[in-house]
């Protein structure tokens, strides 16, 4: 396929570059701003060869690729006049976007902030993964005695998975500096100062300080997520503001030296306290929920999870499963999200055993192994919504698996995606137990059920080929 003409056809379908704010993309989707979404041609894109589908939510215009996004948001950037990602990722309101903020509904204002939180964690997703693959894999080495804590195999392993968790809001700041169109370099030492050692030695011992006579609430901020971000933001507005202020002859010095020395000490004496408690607080909300009935719980995520992903909203979600982590050191709820990779790869498999069109059974042959990596996308657009069926078999064996998760009260111990590569983050630190079990089973069993109901119903639904073969003969 030619990814320049593909990233052609989709820039004139859109309305051309002149209707681009920005640009960004995910594992499978070019996420769009456009200033005007009324006149880009919706159907014309779905059926152009390569894209999986289209979706309208949360303030973009996305455009469903698949595995090939990456390749195509590479050809688009200077297609639409961009040097670089940092450049295509606009913060400047469109016209779309400023009809929906007048609105002002609590749709829209939550669908902003995930938005703006979801593009300051997407680019650490990958590794954010690796490093919980990782800390899985020393879990199980030292559950069965082929590794000892002792060793120095393990201490440097660890430190490369423990690392990254440990010095969250140092990455954290970084990125949310290149979000916010403020120094990077800034907002990472600002996270620096959070974790900085002797600060911590503080927080463990419980000892308190002052700043300038004012009492200091010293609190642990390692992995910490919230803190960062918000003191990120409130550094990139006084960063903008002393840039328009301060005399050029100055500011290379003094614009970085006053954001770092009034927004830190604001950070130890307001942003870090409040944001731990709004961090603790919303973690104990979703055990609150998930604790209320943990079968109910499984069955309606592990069922209709995948419709979240179909609005592309699912992003917005993950700082909140990344915090349950950071805070409570485990995770319930993305524990049962994942089974509903393993139903979706299992529809799609049985979609390919069911068709005897040998495109069709390479389409499901080969989405259902990038489902079982984690990627669901382009089963939900090549395969689910098309033909509803293998969806449908994918919501009842999600739900099944998910009551089996939530039944056995499984946690996922770190965060990543879903799929074959989640097992070793459902290994306890602590020794293997029933959390690594239940994936187990629950995956088998999420896998198995679209199948065999595929095999036993079909994957079209009665009347489709017929009415194929109609419209051809006339």
């Amino acid at each position: 396929m030619d990814y320049k003409v593909l990233a052609e056809s989709i820039i004139d379908l859109i309305g051309g570059k002149v209707n681009v704010a920005s640009v960004t993309h995910c594992v499978t989707r070019l996420r769009f701003v456009l200033k005007d979404e009324s006149i880009a041609k919706t159907e014309e894109l779905k059926a152009t060869r390569g894209i999986l589908g289209v979706a309208q939510s949360g303030g973009q215009y996305q455009i469903i690729l698949g595995n090939i996004v990456g390749k195509v948001y590479e050809q688009t950037l200077p297609l639409l006049g961009f040097h670089s990602s940092e450049e295509a990722d606009g913060e400047q309101p469109t016209q779309n976007e400023i009809k929906v903020y007048q609105k002002m509904t609590v749709g829209t204002v939550f669908n902003t902030f995930f938005k703006t939180i979801s593009g300051i964690i997407m680019p650490l997703i990958g590794p954010l993964a690796a490093a919980g693959i990782i800390k899985g894999i020393l879990a199980l080495c030292t559950s069965i005695h082929a590794l000892d804590t002792t060793s120095g195999t393990y201490v440097i392993l660890y430190a490369v998975s423990n690392g990254f968790f440990y010095f969250l809001p140092i990455i954290l700041g970084f990125s949310a500096g290149v979000k916010f169109k403020a120094n990077p370099y800034v907002c990472a030492a600002i996270g620096a100062a959070l974790v900085y050692p002797d600060i911590i030695a503080l927080a463990t011992a419980g000892t308190n300080t002052t700043f300038l006579t004012v009492p200091v609430i010293i609190v642990n901020y390692s992995s910490s997520i919230f803190p960062i971000m918000i003191a990120a933001w409130v550094a990139s507005r006084l960063e903008h503001f002393l840039e328009k202020t301060l005399p050029d002859a100055v500011k290379m010095i003094f614009t970085p030296l006053l954001t770092i020395l009034i927004v830190v000490p604001i950070s130890f004496l307001a942003i870090g306290p409040v944001m731990t408690y709004v961090s603790q607080g919303l973690a104990n909300g979703v055990m609150a929920i998930y604790s209320f009935c943990p079968l109910l719980s499984g069955i309606i995520l592990g069922a209709f999870w995948q419709l979240v992903v179909v609005f592309g909203l699912h992003y917005a979600f993950i700082p909140i499963l990344i915090n349950n982590i950071t805070t409570m050191h485990k995770d319930p709820i993305n524990a049962i999200l994942c089974v509903t990779v393993f139903a979706l790869a299992g529809a799609a498999l049985g979609f390919a055993l069911k068709q005897k069109n040998k495109e069709k059974k390479s389409l499901g042959f080969s989405t259902s192994i990038t489902g079982l990596l984690g990627v669901t996308e382009p089963i939900i657009y090549g395969i689910g919504i098309p033909y509803k069926l293998p969806f449908l078999y994918a919501f009842i064996g999600g739900g099944i698996a998910g009551a089996i998760t939530a039944g056995m009260h499984a946690y996922m111990f770190s965060f990543g995606n879903g799929g074959l590569f989640a097992a070793p983050m459902f290994l306890n630190p602590d020794g293997i137990d029933s959390s690594f079990v239940a994936y187990c089973i629950s995956a088998v069993v999420a896998f198995v059920i679209p199948i065999v109901l595929s095999l036993i119903f079909g994957v079209e639904p009665k009347g489709t080929n017929k009415k194929k073969h109609k419209n051809k003969n006339v």
